[in-house]
């Protein structure tokens, strides 16, 4: 699997035409605390660099880009029961949403891990 990052700090994973999408560790420190996740439904069409979900933390609300095109196949559930998971696993259990990519061109506009190391550490 590879995964790319946005400059809004969003991850994706990609398996194939599958696309696991979330939020940096580095994103979930700024927020801090979630305490409230909305990711979409399946059958949801997003558009890379529009609104896909929302996070809300005890320091703001926050909206989660989408950073490819695609048709959600799965929101995570688990993070509806326990938005922590955010906090605790933000790259791995703590995903937002599953989608099956529409142009895998889009992914030439994203970042490598190095490429957002450097971006996050020039902030």
């Amino acid at each position: 699997m590879t995964v790319y990052y946005t400059k809004e700090h969003e991850w994706v994973s990609i398996d194939g035409d599958t696309a696991v999408v979330g939020i940096t560790d580095f994103a979930q420190g700024q927020l801090g605390d979630i305490v409230f996740v909305e990711v979409p439904k399946p059958g949801a069409q997003v558009t890379q660099g529009g609104e896909a979900a929302v996070v809300e933390s005890v320091k703001a609300a926050s909206d989660v880009y989408a950073p490819v095109s695609g048709e959600v196949i799965e929101g995570n559930q688990a993070l509806e029961d326990d938005p922590s998971l955010v906090n605790t696993a933000p790259e791995t259990d703590g995903w937002f949403f599953k989608l099956r990519l529409s142009d895998n061109g889009q992914l030439n506009d994203l970042m490598n891990a190095d490429e957002y190391k450097a971006f996050v550490d020039s902030q």
